[in-house]
């Protein structure tokens, strides 16, 4: 594997090819994923690193190279805080400030939204009003997972796993975009399928799922007022992707934290310039107005972060500018959501 690689990189760099280097990169890259496929050993580490001599060969001035450019950040954090990153229960520290975070800034601009125009204009139900009531039930549901399962777990791991060991290098930048872009690809895909299916049979959506849709109209806290058996779902998938891609420990945190931060926005009400629908081209991104439109059809727009699974079954509804209900054909509506339709 190794040989074949280098071999490859080498012919993609050598002056020969120069004029046909696109060509050649873009062989490569395929060749690397097919041989990652079928042999099922190559990481995302080792694809990273490959991707980032291709570019180093062809001269290019990306910012994607094999020099650790994380190198000084990762031993900074290895020299002062090597105990709590070590920790099993940092990643779930890390998680869940990140989501209190979030959550709290949303909140304040919730409660702002009425007599600030400038925050208000932004929303996607300027008529909707966040209230302390729905944030009182949500909150309460939130905390009650997150005691009774989340801190039990978390305890659990603690005191059963050893710590987790510090690799000295730092992942290239390459390999830690990649490792992020690649466990986002197979999360979307993992929580599609489920989503899906805790739609189509109304026994799953009725027991499991049905609660996260109590809200129509959502805003931050709706994104963990959830059951815990969707929420264990979401967690194991979140700790588990990076493991699965062999990622560094620091790709995976950033995954952690990265999720967390979508799905709050996904969530969230607003439609910001700076939405990830906005920043990644071409629709392939969902985001929150498309998860908005999910809410009010639920036989919708299933995936959580992009839109190709959608497009693919049929179930895609893009957003319109006023997002009124019958701005989806009502048939799709009806065929793709009778069940779900039926629970919420």
């Amino acid at each position: 594997m190794q040989a074949i690689l280098q071999q490859a990189a080498a012919a993609a760099a050598s002056p020969r090819s120069r004029s046909c280097r696109p060509f050649l990169s873009c062989g490569f890259i395929c060749t690397m994923l097919s041989l990652s496929i079928s042999t099922g050993r190559m990481s995302v580490e080792r694809l990273g690193m490959a991707l980032s001599s291709v570019w180093d060969g062809g001269n290019a001035t990306w910012a994607l190279s094999e020099r650790p450019v994380l190198q000084p950040a990762w031993d900074y954090l290895r020299q002062n805080h090597e105990s709590t990153l070590r920790s099993p229960l940092f990643p779930v520290l890390l998680s869940v400030s990140t989501y209190l975070l979030l959550v709290l800034l949303y909140t304040t601009l919730d409660l702002l939204a009425p007599t600030w125009p400038s925050i208000r204009r932004f929303q996607i139900h300027p008529d909707h009003t966040v209230t302390w009531a729905s944030i009182g039930n949500t909150l309460v549901l939130t905390t009650y997972n997150h005691l009774l399962y989340i801190f039990p777990a978390a305890v659990a791991q603690w005191l059963w796993r050893p710590a987790v060991p510090l690799p000295r290098e730092a992942p290239s930048l390459a390999a830690f975009l990649f490792g992020i872009l690649g466990c986002t690809v197979v999360f979307d895909f993992q929580y599609y399928l489920w989503h899906v299916l805790h739609h189509r049979v109304s026994w799953l959506y009725s027991t499991f799922h049905a609660i996260h849709h109590q809200y129509r109209q959502p805003f931050s806290l709706v994104t963990q007022y959830l059951s815990a058996w969707e929420l264990f779902s979401v967690g194991l998938w979140t700790t588990v992707d990076p493991v699965l891609l062999q990622c560094h420990c620091l790709t995976g945190w950033a995954f952690m934290v990265f999720n967390v931060w979508v799905s709050a926005e996904d969530h969230c009400g607003y439609d910001f310039p700076w939405a990830m629908h906005r920043l990644v081209p071409f629709g392939l991104w969902g985001g929150v107005l498309r998860h908005d439109i999910h809410h009010l059809h639920p036989g919708t727009n299933f995936a959580p972060f992009f839109t190709h699974w959608d497009w693919l079954a049929g179930t895609a509804c893009a957003p319109s500018a006023k997002l009124r209900e019958n701005e989806c054909d009502e048939n799709n509506t009806k065929a793709n959501g009778r069940r779900a339709d039926k629970g919420a």
